[in-house]
């Protein structure tokens, strides 16, 4: 006969960032025996708990743990858009869930597969265009491409569809980007230096070591956007939407933010001396250790 009050002892009560989730033993160690999760309840560890309610707290957004117990519980990935699958690869990667990372990377790589089967132009086909002085790519569907470390300075996506395109370490310099589709891109190490992204959507999009001087951000969707260790020197991003966005140890000095969404933005360690916050709401923005020397914040809310 089973017993009820074994089933009872394994169950596990967690808050995830203020959300709550029921779950057993099991479930957090069988399916990633090596995950940080799966140690913490190994029984191996003393977890701090609510006195009160028997909580163990995790200082995460739990938005997608719901996805994550479902992962361990059956093994299956969600179906979600581009910009979701970013948020929970980030969860993965800080619970060490390899399987799961794997599960996204693969579900991934299948879109990029099929959007390449739809786009209009090869990377061949893009490189013999850029042998021509004045090359432009308007509107053109270039999704899932690898355009990496290729000299596309000057060139012209103004209005295209460049959803999950590598442009890591490609020089950009001067290329216009107004009101394109880049979301989950990868611009890992580009220079980017003086490029237009008027009113483009980079939701998800990887730009983190990029060179971004000088660039033209106004009006852009920056949302779940990683911008770790970029250079952002004179910047203009007014109205930008950076909104959950990475950009920790990112320098930003002379940047003009007037009228940006920060809204849980990490700037930890960031470099934001001169820069333009005037009126900007930086209450649930994370400042931690970051140069504000010199930065107008005039009317700020901190």
């Amino acid at each position: 006969m089973k017993n009820f009050d074994s089933d009872l002892s394994s169950v596990v009560r967690i808050n995830i960032g203020g959300k709550k989730f029921w779950t057993t033993t099991d479930t957090l160690t069988q399916r990633e025996p090596d995950s940080m999760l799966a140690a913490m309840f190994s029984g191996r560890h003393t977890l701090s708990q609510d006195s009160h309610k028997g909580y163990v707290f995790v200082d995460r957004d739990g938005k997608h743990f719901r996805h994550i117990l479902n992962w361990l519980r059956d093994g299956v990935v969600p179906t979600l858009e581009e910009y979701e699958y970013t948020e929970l690869l980030r969860e993965a990667e800080y619970y060490q869930l390899l399987g799961l990372m794997d599960g996204i990377h693969a579900v991934l790589n299948k879109r990029k597969e099929e959007d390449e089967f739809h786009t209009e132009l090869t990377r061949t086909d893009i490189i013999k265009c850029t042998q021509s002085e004045r090359v432009r790519f308007r509107g053109v569907n270039l999704s899932g491409l690898d355009l990496s470390k290729l000299d596309l300075s000057f060139v012209d996506f103004s209005y295209a569809c460049l959803k999950n395109v590598f442009f890591s370490r490609a020089n950009l310099q001067c290329a216009k980007f107004r009101d394109v589709d880049a979301e989950g891109s990868i611009f890992h190490n580009a220079t980017l230096r003086e490029c237009e992204f008027t009113g483009a959507n980079l939701r998800g999009a990887l730009l983190a070591g990029a060179c971004l001087q000088s660039a033209n951000l106004q009006d852009a969707c920056l949302v779940d956007s990683s911008f770790c260790g970029a250079d952002l020197r004179s910047a203009h991003l007014q109205n930008a939407d950076l909104t959950n966005a990475n950009l920790e140890g990112a320098i930003l000095e002379g940047a003009n933010l007037k009228g940006a969404k920060l809204s849980n933005a990490n700037l930890k360690g960031a470099n934001l001396q001169r820069a333009y916050l005037r009126h900007v709401n930086l209450q649930n923005t994370h400042l931690e250790g970051a140069k504000l020397d010199g930065a107008n914040l005039l009317g700020a809310i901190r």
